[in-house]
């Protein structure tokens, strides 16, 4: 992948962008003419975003990496990789895992690209408040990206700049986790002193910054600060629990209150998650399914109440479960979910329960319960509301990837999806990218694998 990086940020910039923009795609651009104006900076802005939502990364894959490794999705195909995530036996070699990485360093490379260009361009059109925008947002898309990198595999390889030949970037070693979360902070704080106050639900603001923060500090354990950063986001009045539990997705919706960050889709620049969600009868292949003890818990009304509009069953004979979240008409044209406010409630709750506000801590746990029509949870001491909140995260966001870095970001996933070593806990490192790389082969590579 490494060799391949120095010829990518063009092609994804602009070449890529054909889908987004449905322009031609420019097979050969000249590295030092590439952002040259206001119009090209948007291009290359544009296709940062198309990458970022590609189907190896939040298009399907990376998000599928979760799904399959958390426990209630069961995996009904026959391709080998997917079936192995389910099964807890990832290979370092799995097509799946090693395609989501790719994908995750090809968003860092467009953003690096922006990063260094952007600032440099001489185009009297191109105010100052535009210019700021790019950049931030590929600060915060390279926030991302590492974060992501982080809670899948361990510590990353930090390129922070672009890779335009075979000799840029060589010979990087592998940082820490610790490290990786500090660029990350890094970028994010870049970020949020040039990206827009004004909420755009399918770019960055200031409050899409905020709201990474606060996850980044849930999962630094540095509660205070996740305190702080999600309520600078749940007292916003951009973002709303919406009732019923289906508004926000339900008739096409798109965009609304619910959500901080949505990643959109269109006819030209689709994304694969209906075709695995949904059964035959409505187009899709339906490889990826609820398990039966998540239809049961769906369709518990005193536990998953209205979120059971998540979830259908075909007719008879077939009588099949399945997931409901992405759906529409035209095909691929669901909106990828990043950050939902009820996160940011859930991410409140735990650091107030961590710092001893017991009473708080179950006030924002409640709200999200109320909207989902169930009533008040009984917990009434840390641990029990700790155990509420794991359990409410999982029916709130059963496709949306959240539980399998969750339960591993407070050490229970060998407990609870009876794993039997917790070095399952990181994905392998491609072995293509340890074969050509000693920096991350060897002693350098995820234990296990």
């Amino acid at each position: 992948m490494k060799k391949l990086l120095y010829i990518l940020p063009l092609l994804i910039l602009l070449g890529s962008c054909k889908k987004f923009l449905e322009t031609d795609p420019q097979q050969q651009v000249d590295q030092a003419e590439a952002i040259t104006n206001a119009g090209s900076a948007a291009t290359a802005a544009n296709g940062m975003f198309n990458v970022l939502a590609s189907n190896d990364y939040y298009g399907s894959n990376f998000q599928s990496l979760a799904y399959l490794s958390a426990g209630d999705i069961q995996w009904t195909g026959s391709q080998a990789a997917p079936s192995e995530i389910t099964k807890h036996l990832t290979s370092a070699t799995n097509a799946n895992v090693g395609a989501a990485w790719t994908a995750i360093y090809k968003t860092i490379s467009s953003a690096n690209y922006i990063i260094a260009n952007v600032p440099g361009v001489n185009d009297p059109l191109f105010t100052t408040a535009l210019r700021n925008q790019y950049v931030g947002e590929a600060y915060f898309v390279r926030a991302l990206a590492y974060f992501d990198l982080a809670r899948g595999w361990g510590g990353a390889q930090l390129v922070l700049s672009p890779t335009l030949t075979k000799a840029d970037n060589k010979n990087i070693p592998r940082s820490s986790q610790a490290d990786t979360y500090a660029q990350v902070l890094k970028d994010l704080n870049a970020a949020e002193t040039l990206v827009p106050a004004a909420i755009n639900r399918n770019r960055v603001s200031q409050k899409t910054v905020w709201a990474l923060k606060a996850r980044l500090y849930l999962y630094q354990q540095q509660w205070a600060l996740a305190e702080q950063f999600a309520t600078q986001v749940i007292t916003s009045t951009d973002y709303t629990l919406l009732k019923p539990y289906s508004s926000f997705f339900a008739n096409s919706a798109a965009a609304t209150a619910e959500s901080v960050f949505e990643l959109a889709y269109t006819v030209s620049n689709t994304n694969n998650h209906s075709n695995w969600w949904l059964p035959p009868v409505l187009g899709g292949r339906r490889e990826w399914a609820p398990s039966d003890v998540l239809v049961a818990l769906l369709n518990n009304p005193l536990a998953g109440g209205g979120r059971n509009t998540l979830i259908a069953q075909t007719a008879a004979p077939g009588n099949l479960w399945y997931g409901k979240l992405y759906y529409r008409t035209p095909v691929g044209t669901d909106p990828a979910y990043i950050i939902r406010i009820s996160e940011l409630y859930f991410i409140r709750s735990e650091a107030r329960a961590r710092q001893g506000n017991i009473n708080a801590a179950l006030t924002d746990l409640n709200a999200v319960r109320d909207r989902a029509g169930v009533a008040a949870t009984t917990a009434a001491n840390l641990n029990d509301l700790l155990l509420a909140l794991e359990n409410e995260r999982r029916l709130e966001f059963p496709f949306e990837s959240d539980r399998w870095f969750n339960l591993v970001r407070t050490d229970r996933a060998q407990t609870v999806l009876s794993l039997p070593d917790k070095h399952l806990y990181l994905f392998p490192i491609p072995y293509s990218e340890t074969v050509v790389d000693p920096n991350l082969a060897g002693g350098n590579a995820n234990p296990g694998y």
